[in-house]
Formats: structure tokens, C-alpha cells, sequence
């Protein structure tokens, strides 16, 4: 790009330099914030990635267990436990709900489970496979916890992601498009000023030749008129011309001692 197109279109003035710098610092400022806001991101960014593989390594031994006890369920307590369980459920009893956590001003969104009312199903299975269906109930329920938490930990992931890119962007903004536009606009207008300054500086040099000049002529043509009415005084009273008094009086200049008045 050219040196036009990486400064802005300004007229060069002091005023006009003291906002530009002005901006220059308030850049350098949000500069700075969103680099550490970005570090900050990045390291959240990275404990949540860690929390990820070992929840989604610790899933599947979860989910195998889960099963293996819905199978110990069902053979023990026999096929049709699921549909007393079934008939004996209205409403959920594990519910999730949402909740919002601030990330150096990033709004993460955090899911958790809780419990609300009593189950029914204390005495499926008082016959038998009671406790085995207890045992499953408790294995998915495991479960369910943490595939709450692996939501909570990947939609927190996008979140982030989506920031980051964003802060990067802006980042990247200031440092390579915002800050050397300044920069080359400050250098701009200091070199116009400086160069207004010298342009001033010739100007009153010019000045005060002339004026220098233009006194020396006055003076010049002030003495000339002296010169001549002092003439006109000495041809009066000599009684002789105008000629030969200007060269007495230029011979007076000289002081040539022969001459006796």
C-alpha cells in the first residue's frame, strides 16, 4: 500500500496533532487490554480443552458401566422393569438448568443438574432385582452428571473460540491497520509543521532584509537632502552656485586643511 493509503486524510495542524496523538495513546491502551484479555481467553481456552479429554475419557467407561448395570437389571429383575419404571414416572426428577460465568467479559454459559421431587421407584423391583435397579438407576444418573458437565465444557468451547477469533481480529486490527495509520499521520503532520516553520522562518528573513534595505535607503536619502540644504545655505551666503557649494561641502567631507573658510 502507499504511504498515502496508511495515514488518515487530515488538514496538518498543532490541534490536529494533539488528537491524533491522543488516539495514538488510546490505541496503544485497548491495544494492550485486548492483548491480555486475549492471554486470558487463551488460557481458559486451554484448561477447558484439558477438561474435555478427560471427561470424554472418563465417558466412556461411564456409559459402559451404565449399560452393563441396565443389563444386570433387566436380567435379573426381568424384561417388563422398564415399562413398571415407565409407569411409574411423570415427571423428570434430574433437570438441567443454565447459568452464566464472566471470562475476562466473555459470557460463558455453565449447565448443571439438580434434583426436584421424590421418585416413585423405591419399590420397583421390591420382588426382585430391587438392587440392581437401584445400582442402575445410580450408574445413569452418573451419567447423565457427566454429560451435563460435557456440555457445559463444549459449549463453553465454541463460546471461547468464537471470542478469541474475535479478540484476534481486533488485535491484529489495531497493531497492523490502526496504529501505524496514526503513527504515519502524526509523522505526517510533524513534517508539514516543521516544514510550515521553516517556510515562516525564510519569510521573516525576507522581511527583515527589506526592511533593513529599506531603511538604509531612507537614511541614504535623508542625508542627501541634508547634504543639499546645507548646499543651498553655503551658495546663498557665498553668493556662488549650487555645484560649486555641494563641492565644497564634499571637499569638507574629505577635510582638506588648505582650504580656509
Amino acid at each position: 500500500m502507499s504511504g498515502q493509503s496508511q495515514r488518515l486524510t487530515v488538514v496538518p495542524t498543532v490541534t490536529m496533532l494533539g488528537i491524533m496523538k491522543a488516539r495514538l495513546v488510546g490505541a496503544t491502551r485497548g491495544h494492550a487490554l485486548l492483548k491480555k484479555k486475549s492471554d486470558a481467553l487463551t488460557v481458559q481456552f486451554r484448561t477447558i480443552l484439558k477438561k474435555i479429554v478427560s471427561t470424554k475419557e472418563s465417558m466412556g467407561d461411564i456409559m459402559k458401566t451404565s449399560s452393563f448395570a441396565l443389563t444386570e437389571a433387566k436380567y435379573v429383575a426381568g424384561e417388563n422393569i422398564k415399562h413398571i419404571v415407565l409407569e411409574n414416572v411423570n415427571t423428570a426428577s434430574l433437570k438441567v438448568r443454565s447459568k452464566t460465568e464472566n471470562v475476562a467479559g466473555v459470557k460463558l454459559p455453565k449447565f448443571e443438574y439438580f434434583t426436584e421431587g421424590e421418585t416413585k421407584n423405591d419399590l420397583t423391583g421390591l420382588a426382585r432385582g430391587g438392587q440392581q435397579v437401584q445400582l442402575c438407576k445410580a450408574a445413569y444418573v452418573k451419567a447423565i452428571e457427566v454429560l451435563v458437565e460435557l456440555a457445559s465444557l463444549q459449549t463453553s468451547f465454541l463460546t471461547l473460540d468464537e471470542a478469541i477469533k474475535s479478540t484476534n481480529r481486533r488485535v491484529n486490527a489495531l497493531e497492523n491497520v490502526v496504529k501505524p495509520r496514526l503513527e504515519n499521520t502524526i509523522t505526517y503532520i510533524k513534517g508539514e509543521l516543521d516544514e510550515l516553520e521553516r517556510e515562516d522562518f525564510f519569510r521573516l528573513k525576507k522581511i527583515q532584509g527589506f526592511k533593513k534595505r529599506e531603511i538604509e535607503r531612507q537614511m541614504a536619502a535623508a542625508k542627501n537632502f541634508s547634504d543639499d540644504q546645507a548646499a543651498e545655505v553655503i551658495s546663498l551666503k557665498k553668493g556662488i552656485s549650487l555645484n560649486s557649494a555641494q563641492n565644497l561641502l564634499s571637499g569638507g567631507m574629505g577635510k582638506d586643511e588648505d582650504i580656509i573658510f
